[in-house]
Formats: structure tokens, C-alpha cells, sequence
């Protein structure tokens, strides 16, 4: 991957930002970046990834963030380091309000959803929303937002929407589509060395605990 599909900007004193026009895109970058840092070779306090970023925190300063910016614009990430995370399974019981929806938008039966989606390996690009939420990339399938969202969505729904698939932590309003339950899956416990089970870089495979059409 060439860095000119990539773009690297400072962000204050401390920071650098690598942006590219995907989410495919830019996945690479950020396990690169994570890699380096399992390794000590990058020095940074923090690295957040986005929908299209990955941010790099508490570069030490200006002159260390510009050449930081020097050494992440000689890197050369493969598509493969966003794969190479540990996985995680979550049960699922495929019982959700949508579940019809998601088939007909899917061109396929009903009873195929479950397949489909237990079929995929997903990888956490990147949490946010709320404690504990990952978006999942790697469906291979796409459907859009609720055009009205709901105002409860249980803990624990298994939702899709645009190229993410994601389980809600907690009880909170969300305009995804509704395909299930996950089964037993504790995405946040502040108790926890690691609070969120599902860190960006983790890979994640849906297991089907049940279906209803």
C-alpha cells in the first residue's frame, strides 16, 4: 500500500493523524501501528482508531511528532496485519425485529441470514458510541440505518448497519438493524483488567445459538 493513499497531518503538539478515504484502507495502518507498539517501537501513549483514522497520542512533543510523521510515511502496512488479531466468539440467538428485513434487503431466505453472518470474520476497526461497542467490519454485506431509530434497544441486540455489525453493551436508542441477541457476551465490565471484550485488531465470530424465522 502506497502512502500517498494515506494522508499525515499534526494534530496540536502531541499528535499525529493518519487518514484514508476507507475503512479498508486505513485498517492496515492502525495494526501496523499497534504491532509497532507491542514491539516498543512506537512510543506513543495512545493510539485510537476511526471509521477512517487512526490517531496517534502523546507523541512526546513537536519535533518528536514530526518525525514520527517522517517514519509513518515510510511505512509500507499489508492488508494481512488487519487480520492477525485474537479471536473472540459470541453466541447468537437469531430472533431479532429485523432479521426479515435484513433477508429481503439480502435477496436471500430468511433461515439464510444466520449462515451468512456466523459465516463472516470480523475484525474491531474501531469502539465508540458507548463503553464496550466495537464496529465490526468484514460482513461482506452492506444494509442501511432505520430510517426512524429506536428509542430502546436491549443490552445484548446484534445489530448491522452500512458495513458494520456490532453488539450493544447496554440499553440505549440505536438506528441498527435488529438480527439477534448475543448469548452470555459481557462486552463491558469496569472490574476487568481489560474492561471492553472486544478491543480494536480483535477478530470476532458470531457462533449461531438459535434461529427464528
Amino acid at each position: 500500500m502506497s502512502t500517498r493513499e494515506v494522508r499525515i497531518a499534526p494534530v496540536g503538539d502531541d499528535a499525529l493523524l493518519i487518514e484514508a478515504d476507507s475503512g479498508a484502507a486505513i485498517a492496515p495502518w492502525a495494526a501496523h501501528a499497534r504491532a509497532l507498539h507491542d514491539d516498543g517501537a512506537l512510543h506513543v501513549t495512545d493510539i485510537v482508531p476511526g471509521a477512517r483514522t487512526v490517531l496517534l497520542d502523546g507523541v512526546g512533543g513537536p519535533q518528536a511528532r514530526d518525525d514520527l510523521a517522517a517514519e509513518v510515511a515510510a511505512w509500507d502496512p499489508r492488508a494481512e496485519e488487519a487480520t492477525g488479531g485474537p479471536l473472540v466468539e459470541i453466541g447468537v440467538t437469531f430472533d431479532g425485529p429485523d432479521l426479515r428485513s435484513v433477508a429481503e434487503l439480502w435477496q436471500v431466505p430468511v433461515d439464510a441470514v444466520p449462515g451468512l453472518v456466523c459465516g463472516a470474520e470480523l475484525t474491531v476497526a474501531f469502539c465508540g458510541f458507548a463503553p464496550g461497542f466495537a464496529y465490526l467490519t468484514g460482513m461482506g454485506r452492506t444494509v442501511p440505518r432505520l430510517e426512524t431509530p429506536r428509542t430502546r434497544v436491549p443490552a445484548g441486540a446484534v445489530g448491522l448497519a452500512g458495513e458494520f455489525a456490532g453488539v450493544y453493551p447496554r440499553e440505549s436508542p440505536g438506528g441498527w438493524r435488529i438480527i439477534g441477541t448475543a448469548v452470555d457476551a459481557v462486552l463491558w465490565d469496569a472490574t476487568r483488567a481489560e474492561p471492553a471484550l472486544l478491543a480494536p485488531g480483535t477478530r470476532v465470530r458470531f457462533v449461531e445459538a438459535g434461529h427464528c424465522a
